[in-house]
């Protein structure tokens, strides 16, 4: 089982935190095997920012995403690059207020959810920053890549403390998102 994740954006989303994150969930929580990679312009905010998890019960040979299974696209940028790099039938995350020139031909290949993350974890927790923590609850909630139980545990080892509570409520959000999703309310 080698299941390859794609998280595609700017900086300042929480792009490279939210890789870390389920690859945390994956290696310590799991016991399986996780390599993280990450690519980011010179640019602290804004500039075109990428992280690949790769997930397996084995070794991992190869640690870039060869065709992902899963993206997140956080950026018009992200979403024209990447999306024609995921594996035909995988499942795609998109940011629905960034992305606003989709190509709706070429996502007839994959499952995509098209949700305004931003604003909902914005309306959730007050704050736009935590939308990549609920992003990692739909995925999980989505995929199955790891268990809800596994991915609160690694939320919490990696953010900061005093904000367990927003996080907590983001990734809880994000559940509830995906679960939605799965009945086909989004």
């Amino acid at each position: 089982m080698r299941r390859e994740v794609l998280i595609g954006g700017f900086g300042g989303q929480g792009v490279i935190l939210a890789s870390v994150i389920l690859g945390r969930a994956a290696a310590v929580y799991e016991g399986l095997y996780a390599v993280q990679t990450q690519a980011y312009g010179p640019e602290s905010r804004g500039g075109a920012s990428r992280a690949e998890v790769v997930i397996s019960d084995e070794p991992v040979d190869y640690p870039k995403a060869l065709a992902p299974d899963y993206a997140i696209l956080l950026s018009q940028q992200a979403y024209e690059k990447y999306l024609p790099l995921v594996k035909k039938g995988g499942i795609v995350i998109v940011e629905k207020d960034l992305v606003p020139n989709r190509n709706e031909e070429l996502e007839k290949n994959f499952k995509v959810f098209a949700i305004p993350l931003t604003e909902i974890a914005e309306e959730t927790t007050g704050l736009s920053l935590t939308m990549n923590i609920l992003t990692l609850g739909l995925l999980v909630k989505l995929t199955g890549i790891v268990s809800e139980d596994s991915i609160e545990k690694a939320v919490l080892d990696s953010i900061p403390k005093g904000t367990e509570n927003i996080n907590l409520r983001a990734l809880k959000k994000g559940f509830e998102l995906g679960e939605k999703a799965l009945k086909g309310e989004i």
